[in-house]
């Protein structure tokens, strides 16, 4: 197999800040592994807080310029990244896969899902407006005037370490904000031959700045209690979200938090257990089961649930593990040891509990942190996993009878990401959407992303949406002027 290395240069393993691609202040880098070896991939700069500070000077001094640049001129700049995305996918999806561990055919959706971002944004940024009119009770006009909200900082997750960032990046350049992004420690790389290819395209310095770290605390700590920041975006667990707001509320900053999911996947007995089946391995399956809006419960209506239970456990038992870049794997390397470890212990607690494993339940010998894919049948109610974000490729499976007892269940979580329903019925469909406690719903569907929509949550599952025109808005503030003409 090629070297996906190969296509980021040492020199592009450091921090970039302004014009420029430097060092941590103190010297200090830290490794990245492949997750399916073990093994060192490469070395990065580890910034301090005097980095955190520097990339803020960074994106402060560049705020005014670019704020003035025409939309036209931003949009340009987005499709041009989004092309270089596109042209150079192969490159990107193998770089992926080396980071995450996820299957390269996995990698290269996310790479075209990224780069989708870039091409949505920069249509929606000659679409900023505001509105002019007369005031109800006369005598003066209304003018609204929707405005950059400033630099922003982005901390985004390890799974999908090209598309979150792209989720943030992309809109907050069309409306005009300057960007400091810390990607996760286990995934900076994607991120850092992201900002090496906006800087390719010619978006202006400062404007993009990336800063890798081990330090995310302190260094995320200092950025938020800085002044000229102006805007936080977190993708990551609901545990995390909760402090990042609470540090966020000393400058009532601009927030959005898409955190964890619970998401119930509901198979109705009118559905047709083919649809069902091929969305059920999307949602639980896609991105190995690391991904937030995954099923991480499904509920199956008690006179198909037989059928059904043993023809996913057919084709859940058939997917082959290894390493992602491995011809014909379906399930790649988890990102870490401590994912493993923490999908063992739920599995073995519902088993203590009374659960059967159908398929699966044991991590494999050997390097890598692999785990197979697992169902599990009659899972107690107060098993961990039906509570816990499971995060990995373990599909607990749970009977229902009816509609009113179901929606309870899948109710019953302090999340409300994602929900998802498989049935026939427009009705029964309706009355789902309306009653999932969710900031989203899949109808006969597994795949809901899309830059298109608004991606987002309710409850302690997040603030704000992102994609679709929603995302746009959630980088500008609005001016509003009372103009005296009678």
């Amino acid at each position: 197999m090629s070297d996906p290395m190969n296509v980021l240069a040492p020199e592009h393993r450091r921090l970039r800040i302004g014009d420029a691609w430097r060092d941590a202040a103190g010297g200090a880098t830290f490794v990245v592994e492949d997750p399916a070896t073990g093994k060192t991939i490469a070395e990065v700069a580890d910034a301090d807080v005097v980095d955190g500070l520097a990339a803020l000077d960074a994106a402060s001094e560049a705020m005014a310029e670019w704020a003035a640049t025409p939309p036209r001129k931003r949009s340009e700049l987005l499709t041009a990244t989004y092309r270089a995305l596109t042209e150079r996918s192969e490159e990107v999806a193998r770089l992926i896969t080396l980071e995450m561990g996820k299957p390269l055919a996995e990698a290269r959706g996310e790479a075209a899902y990224g780069a989708e971002f870039f091409r949505w944004f920069a249509e929606e940024a000659v679409r900023v407006e505001g509105r002019y009119n007369t005031a109800p009770a006369g005598g003066y006009r209304i003018l609204t005037v929707p405005k950059p909200v400033g630099p922003c900082v982005f901390v985004t997750p390890w799974n999908f370490p090209l598309a979150m960032g792209a989720r943030k990046i992309a809109p907050a350049l069309a409306a005009g904000c300057t960007t400091i992004t810390k990607p996760a420690a286990q995934t900076p790389l994607t991120m850092l031959f992201l900002a090496r290819i906006m800087e390719e395209v010619g978006v202006p310095p400062g404007v993009v700045n990336v800063v890798t770290t081990k330090r995310a605390g302190e260094v995320v700590s200092a950025l938020l209690a800085d002044r000229r920041t102006r805007k936080l975006s977190f993708t990551g667990s609901t545990e995390v979200g909760r402090v990042l707001l609470r540090q966020a509320a000393d400058n009532v900053l601009r927030t959005s938090m898409e955190l964890g999911g619970n998401a119930a996947l509901i198979v109705c007995a009118d559905a047709d257990l083919d649809v069902a089946l091929d969305g059920a391995m999307v949602a639980k399956m896609r991105n190995i089961g690391e991904s937030c809006i995954a099923a991480n419960r499904i509920y199956v209506e008690e006179p198909v649930r037989e059928e059904f239970t043993a023809r996913f456990a057919e084709r859940m038992g058939a997917l082959s593990v290894g390493h992602g870049l491995d011809d014909g794997v379906d399930v790649g390397a988890l990102i870490d040891e401590a994912s493993v470890t923490k999908i063992d212990e739920l599995v073995a607690d519902a088993v203590n509990r009374g659960a059967r494993v159908l398929v699966g339940g044991e991590r494999p010998d050997g390097p890598g942190h692999f785990y197979p894919p697992t169902v599990l049948v009659d899972v107690p109610e107060d098993a961990r996993m039906l509570e816990a974000e499971i995060f990995g490729p373990v599909a607990p499976i749970i009977s229902f009878t009816s509609d009113d007892e179901v929606m309870a269940k899948a109710n019953d979580t302090e999340h409300g990401l994602v929900g998802y329903v498989f049935t026939r019925d427009l009705q029964r469909a309706l009355r789902f959407t309306e009653g999932l406690e969710t900031g989203m719903v899949g109808i006969n569907r597994g795949l809901i992303s899309d830059p298109s929509a608004p991606f987002g949550g309710v409850k302690q599952s997040g603030i704000g949406k992102e994609g679709s025109h929603e995302g746009i808005l959630e980088y500008l503030d609005v001016t509003y002027a009372a103009i005296d003409l009678p």
